[in-house]
């Protein structure tokens, strides 16, 4: 027979249903109700002998999962806010390719990732998650926006907030194409991990500005002098007034980069890099040109200034006092899990490039210079982003002093025109080594105190202290065809999913 609506539940029922009730949702509990009333009895008599077999365990797992769905409803919800951006549609109700998320986890899961050394797991996942996830899975296909390609074969998102990881996330493949390129078969593709490791591209810059920021520290160089006290060999016409702050802030006048093919070996090639002209009527000082130059020479003159090569001056004064152990030149040396590297470009004379530089001058240097050439995981990248929110420090230990991180982080360039051809948006806003308040990547995110990088191959730090936030999205926009979209889309989605 049926039970009539109002019939009172058994006593048994009644206390489990109250226990369970307070992680459901006010759709679920009114889906309930509805259903209660088509229940039988002998259903009734079946539930109240089940629920004498519940563990504690069951009731928790049910817990976390009625607390999932709040947040899902809740990303969503944050979503239908947004005017419309372009990154704002559903993501594809099914994406054949790797999806790995840890957002917060509690205590008791199985599947947590374990933190890195100075950082720790948030109590709960951040609002905010479904929204960064929905941005990451869209640009797995092709978009309006891009019509004819994926922004990306896969990507790595991090979040940090006030130290603590808040969202780390992996979608699609870390190597989806051989060369030519050729679409790879399922069986034959390489899904992303959270601890996949990326050609980082020009992310190498900050880590170079931060060990010349040392020297500045240490009193072995003045950054407002002329380079060419400490690197005579640093000539040519016009190139007398560039100081080391200029360099860091791109208005030497240099250009954007250097040519050094068709020369017989690397002293030959350095010596190019060294005596790279000025752009045609370009003043030191004056105007904001991006230039991978200025960070070459700026690599060379810390090898002088340490008596070691790049890589080792970074690995004992950066890497090994962070405890980054997944980063790294030329990572085909020290990977020992190769799947774990991201490739990149599928389509040049040189192959497919998986653990081999993309940028081709740094190749052509022997995949070490100050520009170019650093690899890493974004857990890694994560605590450089850590490190400057912390004024210097990071798990304990200073790195740089605090007065010299406050000179790094303002903005020197006030006043001075930008020249960006690619992105005529771009203002000049610039302190020693970092991007200051530029929307074009940061999004909504981006303040006069926000501040971060990009990389060509589709990476980026960003560092808002406001917010105590630190974001890191490792994209492999590269792979197999960096033509094929615009990294700054993504960056912007991710970014304004957050805010």
């Amino acid at each position: 027979m049926k039970i009539r609506r109002g019939t009172s539940l058994p006593a048994a029922e009644n206390r489990r249903r109250s226990a369970l009730d307070s992680e459901l949702t006010a759709a679920e509990i009114r889906r309930r109700s509805a259903l209660d009333s088509e229940l039988t009895a002998a259903e009734i008599r079946r539930r109240s002998a089940l629920d004498s077999e519940l563990t504690a365990a069951e009731i928790r797992r049910r817990s976390v999962l009625g607390g999932g769905l709040a947040v899902a409803a809740a990303g969503l919800t944050g979503c239908s806010d947004q005017a419309k951006p372009a990154w704002n549609e559903p993501a594809p109700a099914a994406v054949p390719v790797a999806d790995q998320v840890t957002v917060a986890p509690s205590k008791t899961s199985a599947t947590a990732a374990k933190p890195a050394p100075g950082q720790t797991r948030a109590a709960a996942p951040p609002a905010y998650a479904a929204r960064v996830q929905n941005a990451l899975t869209k640009y797995l296909k092709p978009t309006p926006d891009n019509p004819k390609h994926p922004g990306y074969a896969g990507a790595v998102a991090l979040v940090m907030v006030d130290g603590k990881t808040t969202l780390h996330s992996a979608v699609g493949h870390a190597l989806r194409y051989r060369a030519g390129p050729v679409e790879l078969p399922e069986n034959k593709r390489v899904a992303m991990k959270p601890d996949s490791i990326f050609d980082l591209a020009s992310l190498t810059k900050v880590y170079t500005a931060l060990l010349v920021l040392q020297l500045a520290d240490r009193g072995k160089i003045d950054l407002d002098a002329p380079l060419r006290k400490y690197l005579p060999e640093f000539t040519g016409t016009g190139k007398a007034a560039i100081t080391i702050a200029m360099l860091l802030a791109h208005t030497s006048a240099l250009p954007v980069g250097a040519k050094v093919t068709g020369l017989a070996d690397n002293p030959a090639r350095w010596q190019a890099v060294l005596t790279t002209p000025l752009v045609k009527g370009g003043v030191p000082g004056t105007t904001f040109r991006y230039s991978s130059v200025g960070l070459m020479v700026l690599g060379r003159l810390v090898e002088k200034l340490t008596g070691k090569s790049l890589d080792k001056a970074l690995r004992d004064n950066l890497l090994t006092p962070l405890d980054l152990k997944d980063t790294g030149f030329q990572p085909l040396k020290w990977v020992k899990d190769k799947e774990r590297l991201v490739a990149t470009d599928a389509r040049s004379s040189r192959g497919l490039l998986r653990g081999t530089v993309h940028d081709d001058v740094c190749n052509r240097l022997g995949g070490i210079a100050g520009h170019a050439g650093l690899f890493g995981t974004a857990t890694d990248v994560a605590a450089i982003g850590q490190l400057l929110l912390g004024g210097g420090t990071y798990n304990g230990r200073r790195l740089l002093s605090a007065d010299i991180l406050k000179k790094a982080l303002t903005n020197v360039n006030k006043g001075k025109k930008a020249i960006d051809a690619d992105r005529p948006h771009r203002t000049a806003d610039h302190g020693l080594g970092l991007e200051l308040n530029q929307p074009w990547f940061m999004g909504k995110l981006a303040t006069p105190t926000t501040y971060g990088h990009t990389g060509f191959t589709g990476t980026s730090l960003l560092v808002s202290p406001a917010r105590k936030t630190v974001v890191v999205l490792l994209t492999n926009r590269a792979h197999p065809n960096w033509s094929w979209s615009n990294p700054d889309t993504h960056r912007v989605a991710v970014h304004n999913a957050i805010a």
